[in-house]
């Protein structure tokens, strides 16, 4: 369930993930674990103050005066990480005030996901996410009942507990909880089976920040593999999985995927690149 956002909005969010992702690689669990529900917290407030949305979102209004505003509002709330990226929020462009809400989920989410890349649990919660999502699929009265606007939040997540501890499973990760509850929370008229299988979809693509997809014409040696290692988790600041594919018609060289990253070092693709120099 992609967001529908204009623009400016696509362009103030991406923005902010970069920010947010630098951040992540020298945090802390407890610092990540405090940064997702700090601004899933002010996330839900923006939900149900509209007015206070739309000051905070108004591009006519300067960046500095809306910053300077958040600072106010939230400076004895939140710490600091949660408070600087809410007021980085807050000075982008919005098209839209309710898509400065959609961009606090998202780094909420993000934050939180990144808790699992920090303990080695990200493949399990994608995992779960992807199960409750079936389980959600098949049984479309449970659905209905965790998004019921007429049951207080409390009740919702307490039958959510319920649903977890009944899924076959000892225990659900901290960070699938932690997501499914925020997401049951503020339903804001999602289908939850559509919702946890979105929130599995981000799980794999942050579980791919981790992993290195290298193209190389023959097999690597496993001194070449760990250099490689080596070298990619230095650049990135991060530890880096490698996923070798076999391609000859690369003849030589290696190309590294990492998230939408891509390093060309081929011999195909030089051969390719001298023939666009070459005089016409």
């Amino acid at each position: 369930m992609a967001l529908q956002l204009q623009a400016a909005s696509r362009e103030s969010l991406a923005e902010a993930e970069a920010r947010l992702d630098s951040r992540v690689d020298s945090a802390s669990v407890t610092e990540l674990r405090t940064l997702g529900e700090q601004l899933f917290a002010v996330m839900r407030l923006l939900l149900g103050e509209p007015t206070l949305r739309r000051h905070l979102a108004d591009s006519s209004v300067p960046a500095s005066s809306r910053s300077h505003l958040a600072d106010q509002l939230f400076s004895e709330q939140l710490d600091r990480p949660a408070l600087d990226t809410v007021s980085d929020l807050v000075s982008g462009r919005w098209s839209r005030p309710v898509d400065l809400v959609e961009a606090l989920e998202v780094l909420a989410r993000r934050a939180t996901l990144a808790v699992a890349e920090k303990d080695g649990t990200l493949e399990d919660v994608e995992d779960e996410l992807f199960r409750f999502g079936r389980i959600l699929d098949r049984e479309p009265e449970l659905t209905s009942l965790l998004a019921d606007p007429a049951t207080p939040a409390d009740g919702r997540v307490a039958l959510l507990d319920k649903v977890l501890e009944g899924t076959g499973r000892s225990r659900v990760s901290p960070v699938t909880k932690a997501l499914l509850e925020q997401t049951v929370r503020t339903p804001r008229g999602r289908s939850l089976d559509l919702a946890a299988e979105e929130l599995a979809e981000l799980a794999a693509a942050r579980r791919d920040r981790y992993v290195a997809h290298v193209g190389a014409p023959v097999a690597l040696t496993v001194q070449q593999e760990q250099q490689l290692t080596d070298s990619l988790s230095r650049l990135y600041g991060r530890r880096i999985a490698l996923q070798i594919e076999l391609d000859p018609s690369l003849l030589g060289g290696l190309v590294v995927r990492v998230g939408d990253e891509v390093i060309d070092g081929s011999v195909v693709n030089r051969l390719r690149t001298a023939k666009r120099s070459l005089p016409k």
